[in-house]
């Protein structure tokens, strides 16, 4: 008589963290200041705010805005701000940066944020694999903030997991 399989990683106290569950949930446009610029050099007030009055901001309602330019020009400060200003009624978000930039940045912001008491000395592994493009500063992160709370930290899925970190 056979005996019946047992999930054992279910029936553990292996507590899993999926990082793909804090990525960004709106939509992520990027602006590159580049097509603003005079001659591909700099940027003419005039021209740049005829440019940010003719923009379609609506656009970007309730979406993350990305701001940066991809060449070598320099940019005046001034530029970043008066984008913002412009996107701020519609944008969920405004930020200075690449959309990868800011995917790093939005990562540290939201694990900065967690309750890490509900960890308290539990063990967990951080899940490995997943469809969205999770940046390794956040899975960097999430193991800095859990090393002081957590017994037992590893990397993976909990059929194969690989040990990070053992509390003594």
């Amino acid at each position: 008589m056979s005996k019946p399989l047992v999930n054992r990683v279910a029936n553990s106290s292996i507590v899993t963290i999926n990082l793909e569950g804090f990525f960004p949930n709106e939509e992520i446009v990027e602006m590159d200041l580049t097509h603003f610029l005079f001659k591909g050099l700099i940027i003419r007030e005039k021209d740049f705010r005829q440019s940010l009055d003719d923009w379609e901001w609506a656009s970007l309602q309730g979406k993350n805005l990305c701001v940066f330019c991809s060449t070598d020009a320099i940019i005046p400060m001034w530029a970043y701000q008066l984008v913002a200003i412009k996107a701020n009624p519609h944008a969920h978000n405004i930020f200075q940066g690449t959309s990868k930039e800011y995917i790093a940045y939005h990562y540290i912001k939201e694990l900065n944020a967690l309750d890490l008491s509900q960890y308290q000395d539990k063990r967990i592994v951080i899940k490995g694999c997943s469809d969205k493009p999770v940046p390794a500063v956040a899975y960097a992160e999430i193991a800095k903030l859990l090393q002081p709370v957590a017994k037992k930290l590893m990397y993976g899925e909990p059929c194969s997991m690989v040990p990070l970190y053992n509390k003594k």
